[in-house]
């Protein structure tokens, strides 16, 4: 199943359907004017990598695998740390450190909602490599139709 992020235009697809077929680090599937839909697929004993989003908000919700979530107030004070699998919701307040990784034998299926938008529309990342790249080049910067923070601050990584 290919999703086509059309923009702030009204959108309906199977979306667990979608996150299982999701073979990509990280696929956009819409972009709204406040929030976003990401799906991603993470290896087996890879993560996401530890960040922090001052300005954005994620909700981030299991369809297959095993997973450990760790977050904090900082990079070294990780304090909540849960073991979660299929079925299983994460809720990341602005500014919270954060890593999810797969502690299972198969792909960590999952989407994530950002708000506000986070990446570029449509922009798919084969690999977390593909992703930190764009990342680190500007090549996944939020539309500018998007509803941004008057303060843009960095994400931050470990």
């Amino acid at each position: 199943m290919t999703i086509k992020d059309i923009g702030p235009e009204p959108q309906s697809f199977d979306l667990e359907k979608a996150t299982l077929e999701n073979s990509n680090y990280r696929a956009v599937a819409w972009s709204g004017k406040y929030l976003q839909l990401t799906l991603m697929s993470i290896p087996a004993g890879e993560d996401i990598g530890l960040e922090a989003h001052p300005e954005t908000d994620q909700f981030l919700r299991l369809d297959a695998g095993r997973g450990r979530v760790q977050m904090g107030r900082t990079k070294d004070q990780l304090d909540f740390d849960r073991e979660v699998e299929d079925g299983w919701a994460i809720f990341v307040p602005a500014g919270t450190w954060h890593n999810v990784t797969n502690i299972g034998d198969e792909p960590l299926q999952l989407y994530a909602v950002y708000a506000p938008v986070h990446h570029a529309p449509g922009k798919v990342h084969e690999t977390a490599a593909d992703a930190e790249r764009d990342e680190d080049s500007g090549d996944d910067e939020p539309p500018s139709w998007s509803v941004q923070p008057v303060r843009q601050p960095s994400d931050k990584h470990a």
